[in-house]
């Protein structure tokens, strides 16, 4: 395994470079619960309704924009598993992007009126943020962007379309030794430093600030070393996986050649229908997914009606009946 083996996907390699967070992926135990709490209480809307592709007895929940924007995403994989153990080596924070002061202080109302834990508002990274959780303990914050990123409306919200999440935010990571992480980042992946900041309330230690492409809100890792901690355990509340977005199949397809090349471990192409992945760890036990923008969730059913009933993958539909069965309806 040599990361140097080939130039950084920055240089020389424009059409490669990963442009921004695709989706983030957690673990929750109560599949109802969090329906009921990304619907209904933060307003996202369900994108797609379907289960895990290596594990059929799982739900995977997706939430998004209006529109099932690449970049929207926080999804779920729904397992009988006891909540997760904090710690180094883990993602710890996702951010979630919402537009203005204003709009932050309406959230604290909004939080408080339905019971969700959550901090003050305070700036990190030169951001105002809202840090809260939901009701498995998964860390969340609202970020206000600025109105930079893409962001649809969802009509059907409970949340006024001005205050509505409109995608991902940083997302925070925290790690043992930086180095290692530091050069897949920046060697491998071909992401940009820009900068650090210390926030106690995020984590111990200093924070490094990785631009994806352009950077920006919607396209920033901040990875946190935090040696003296002890490593996470994956549980309900914890986070799964980051998938970063490749524009395109040409993209995706020098990747995989790519991580060939410098023989770094990964999964080989995978095609989750939805979208094109690749998989593999950082070293410090972090797993990272690229994943294509396209086709889509709307490549199954219409945009209208998305994340409405199970979907399933072509392969997955002749076990749908059993596949049905094992799964608990969502909405009561």
């Amino acid at each position: 395994m040599d990361v140097n083996a080939a130039e950084p996907a920055s240089k020389g390699m424009t059409f490669m470079n990963l442009t921004g967070l695709h989706h983030v992926t957690a673990i929750c135990a109560d599949a109802v619960g969090n329906h009921r709490f990304y619907t209904q209480v933060l307003g996202m809307r369900m994108v797609k309704r379907t289960v895990n592709q290596d594990d059929t007895s799982a739900y995977h929940l997706f939430y998004g924009d209006g529109c099932a924007t690449p970049g929207s995403d926080i999804t779920f994989f729904q397992w009988p598993v006891q909540p997760a153990k904090r710690g180094t080596r883990s993602i710890i924070r996702t951010g979630l992007r919402v537009t203005g002061k204003a709009t932050l202080d309406w959230w604290v109302q909004r939080l408080d009126a339905a019971g969700v834990q959550h901090g003050r508002i305070r700036e990190r990274n030169g951001r105002l943020v809202l840090d809260l959780e939901d009701p498995e303990g998964q860390r969340l914050s609202l970020v206000d962007d600025g109105g930079a990123g893409e962001g649809e409306i969802w009509e059907r919200s409970p949340v006024p379309a001005e205050h509505q999440i409109r995608g991902l935010g940083p997302l925070a990571l925290s790690v043992a030794d930086l180095k290692p992480t530091d050069m897949v980042l920046q060697q491998l992946l071909g992401l940009t430093p820009a900068g650090s900041f210390r926030d106690t309330r995020l984590a111990d230690g200093d924070v490094q600030v990785y631009a994806i492409g352009q950077g920006g809100p919607s396209a920033e890792l901040h990875v946190a070393v935090e040696p003296h901690k002890p490593a996470g355990m994956e549980g309900a509340g914890a986070v799964h996986h980051v998938a970063l977005r490749i524009p395109t199949f040409e993209a995706y397809d020098a990747w995989a050649q790519r991580l060939a090349t410098v023989r770094y471990p990964n999964s080989g192409p995978v095609d989750r229908y939805y979208f094109r992945s690749l998989y593999f760890r950082e070293p410090n036990g972090i797993l990272f997914e690229l994943a294509t923008d396209g086709p889509g969730f709307d490549v199954d059913e219409p945009m209208a009606t998305l994340g409405e009933k199970l979907a399933l993958p072509p392969f997955l539909e002749p076990r749908r009946e059993s596949i049905e069965k094992g799964l608990k309806p969502l909405d009561g």
